[in-house]
């Protein structure tokens, strides 16, 4: 999960995410990084953490770090929240394998960016609650389907 500061939108994916995987008893390695360095080391901002309080989900434990080249080799997925996040990620992919794994979080569309705007939380954990969940059942649905 990456978006631009590594304290807001990826913290919430990252704990949303890792929160239904294990819910679903998925053993994935699930982790977030910003395209950034301003924030490295610190805890996602306080409001990502309040509003995945209310539902459940923990992200105090999370530090902000910047996305390393390595990842592309780390991860199978690499999901971005905006196109400035997507341009900045592809940048540092050497090869068409590693471009493959990179991706827009909702597809087409963007997770808009709550830092300037406190009343963009509430929506944003939806729509990424929303997504992860969908996530999920893509893999389930995949996994069961090419099981039978």
């Amino acid at each position: 999960m990456v978006c631009l500061g590594n304290i807001c939108r990826s913290p919430l994916a990252h704990g949303i995410m890792q929160h239904l995987a294990d819910k679903h008893h998925l053993n994935w390695k699930i982790d977030s990084a910003g395209t950034g360095d301003w924030h490295i080391g610190k805890c996602p901002d306080h409001r990502s953490i309040d509003i995945a309080r209310k539902h459940g989900i923990e992200l105090s434990d999370q530090r902000a770090q910047q996305f390393k080249p390595s990842f592309f080799e780390e991860y199978n997925h690499i999901l971005v929240m905006d196109r400035s996040n997507l341009r900045d990620v592809l940048r540092l992919a050497e090869t068409d394998e590693q471009r493959a794994k990179v991706q827009l979080f909702l597809g087409d569309g963007e997770v808009a960016d709550p830092y300037y705007e406190d009343d963009l939380f509430v929506p944003v954990f939806s729509e990424i609650h929303a997504r992860c969940e969908w996530w999920i059942q893509k893999y389930v649905n995949t996994k069961n389907s090419s099981s039978k």
